[in-house]
Protein backbone atom coordinates (compact mmCIF):
# COMPACT_ATOMS: atom_id res chain seq x y z
CA UNK A 1 0.00 0.00 0.00
CA UNK A 2 2.86 2.36 0.78
CA UNK A 3 4.37 1.65 -2.65
CA UNK A 4 1.11 2.55 -4.39
CA UNK A 5 0.86 5.74 -2.34
CA UNK A 6 4.39 6.76 -3.37
CA UNK A 7 3.57 6.18 -7.05
CA UNK A 8 0.38 8.22 -6.77
CA UNK A 9 2.26 11.02 -4.99
CA UNK A 10 4.96 10.94 -7.66
CA UNK A 11 2.34 11.14 -10.43
CA UNK A 12 0.69 14.13 -8.72
CA UNK A 13 4.07 15.81 -8.28
CA UNK A 14 4.99 15.34 -11.94
CA UNK A 15 1.56 16.57 -13.05
CA UNK A 16 1.87 19.68 -10.85
CA UNK A 17 5.42 20.28 -12.07
CA UNK A 18 4.31 20.13 -15.72
CA UNK A 19 1.33 22.43 -15.00
CA UNK A 20 3.49 25.00 -13.20
CA UNK A 21 6.16 24.89 -15.93
CA UNK A 22 3.54 25.34 -18.64
CA UNK A 23 1.99 28.24 -16.70
CA UNK A 24 5.36 29.97 -16.32
CA UNK A 25 6.04 29.60 -20.05
CA UNK A 26 2.63 31.10 -20.88
CA UNK A 27 3.15 34.00 -18.46
CA UNK A 28 6.60 34.78 -19.88
CA UNK A 29 5.27 34.64 -23.44
CA UNK A 30 2.32 36.94 -22.69
CA UNK A 31 4.56 39.38 -20.80
CA UNK A 32 7.02 39.49 -23.68
CA UNK A 33 4.30 40.06 -26.27
CA UNK A 34 2.46 42.74 -24.29
CA UNK A 35 5.39 44.70 -22.94
CA UNK A 36 8.63 44.07 -24.74
CA UNK A 37 7.70 43.25 -28.33
CA UNK A 38 6.44 46.76 -29.07
CA UNK A 39 9.50 48.32 -27.46
CA UNK A 40 11.86 46.12 -29.45
CA UNK A 41 10.01 47.03 -32.63
CA UNK A 42 10.55 50.74 -31.92
CA UNK A 43 14.23 50.16 -31.18
CA UNK A 44 14.63 48.21 -34.42
CA UNK A 45 13.07 51.08 -36.36
CA UNK A 46 15.49 53.53 -34.78
CA UNK A 47 18.45 51.31 -35.54
CA UNK A 48 17.42 50.91 -39.16
CA UNK A 49 17.57 54.60 -40.04
CA UNK A 50 19.70 53.83 -43.08
CA UNK A 51 16.51 52.98 -44.96
CA UNK A 52 15.05 56.05 -46.70
CA UNK A 53 11.48 55.10 -45.78
CA UNK A 54 12.38 54.89 -42.08
CA UNK A 55 14.14 58.25 -42.26
CA UNK A 56 11.02 59.83 -43.74
CA UNK A 57 8.85 58.27 -41.03
CA UNK A 58 11.16 59.66 -38.33
CA UNK A 59 11.10 63.13 -39.93
CA UNK A 60 7.30 63.07 -40.13
CA UNK A 61 7.03 61.96 -36.50
CA UNK A 62 9.34 64.80 -35.38
CA UNK A 63 7.35 67.32 -37.42
CA UNK A 64 4.10 66.04 -35.92
CA UNK A 65 5.44 66.34 -32.38
CA UNK A 66 6.73 69.87 -33.03
CA UNK A 67 3.34 70.95 -34.40
CA UNK A 68 1.62 69.38 -31.41
CA UNK A 69 3.99 71.22 -29.05
CA UNK A 70 3.48 74.55 -30.81
CA UNK A 71 -0.28 74.23 -30.42
CA UNK A 72 0.11 74.22 -26.63
CA UNK A 73 0.20 77.43 -24.60
CA UNK A 74 3.00 76.18 -22.34
CA UNK A 75 5.52 73.79 -23.88
CA UNK A 76 7.93 73.28 -20.98
CA UNK A 77 7.41 72.86 -17.28
CA UNK A 78 9.29 75.09 -14.85
CA UNK A 79 12.09 72.63 -14.10
CA UNK A 80 12.78 72.05 -17.80
CA UNK A 81 12.82 75.80 -18.43
CA UNK A 82 15.41 76.32 -15.71
CA UNK A 83 17.58 73.46 -16.97
CA UNK A 84 17.49 74.67 -20.56
CA UNK A 85 18.23 78.25 -19.51
CA UNK A 86 21.24 77.15 -17.42
CA UNK A 87 22.44 75.03 -20.34
CA UNK A 88 22.03 78.03 -22.68
CA UNK A 89 24.06 80.27 -20.35
CA UNK A 90 26.83 77.69 -20.10
CA UNK A 91 27.04 77.24 -23.87
CA UNK A 92 26.93 81.02 -24.36
CA UNK A 93 29.87 81.44 -21.96
CA UNK A 94 31.87 78.81 -23.80
CA UNK A 95 31.24 80.55 -27.12
CA UNK A 96 32.35 83.86 -25.60
CA UNK A 97 35.58 82.20 -24.47
CA UNK A 98 36.17 81.00 -28.04
CA UNK A 99 35.65 84.52 -29.38
CA UNK A 100 38.17 85.92 -26.86
CA UNK A 101 40.86 83.50 -27.99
Amino acid sequence: MNKDNNKADLKRFIFKLVAVTFSIIVIINVTYNLIFAEKFEIINKLLSLDNKENIEQAKNKIRFEIRKGLAKDIILNEEDKKLLYEFYLKVKNEFEEIEKN
